[in-house]
């Protein structure tokens, strides 16, 4: 049995904690900052198709948001019926730890899969470090690609 592995991209957003709670539980601003999942088709059942911007490879994922405990949960899989939880988002008010009332800390966290090899474990963990950064920006200045 191989032991989990996580990896934790963290940064603190200059905007209110329910802000970004919104931004990251909506499915139809992942193309946005995921390059995981980039070009989306969104099913009316909330169930996200995507094409990696990074390979090409197509997956879907859904969105399962826990707005009390500022948790939202990015169930991922080659196919639509057999998705896992792999990555969560989690947002905290900044003020916990000492920062602005008007700020929140974005930790996302993605889980190793047993199949990842090292080469694309790696690659994970450097994406979600600039997908964070995007993510910073894009709340905080507004900016829109897709426009």
């Amino acid at each position: 049995m191989t032991q989990m592995t996580s990896d934790t991209a963290h940064i603190r957003i200059h905007c209110p904690p329910d802000h970004l709670f919104d931004f990251m539980s909506d499915p139809a601003r992942l193309d946005l900052w995921s390059f995981g999942t980039w070009q989306t088709e969104i099913a009316a059942d909330g169930l996200v198709r995507g094409t990696s911007l990074f390979n090409g490879g197509e997956i879907f994922l859904r969105i399962v948001a826990h707005r009390e405990t500022g948790l939202v949960d990015y169930l991922l899989g080659k196919q639509p019926d057999r998705l896992v939880r792999r990555i969560f988002a989690h947002i905290l008010p900044a003020s916990d730890s000492g920062g602005a009332a008007d700020a929140a800390d974005l930790l996302l966290v993605a889980l190793r899969s047993q199949d990842m090899d090292d080469t694309r474990w790696e690659d994970l963990k450097a994406l979600h470090a600039v997908e964070v950064r995007l993510i910073k920006q894009l709340i905080e200045t507004g900016y829109d690609h897709r426009k």
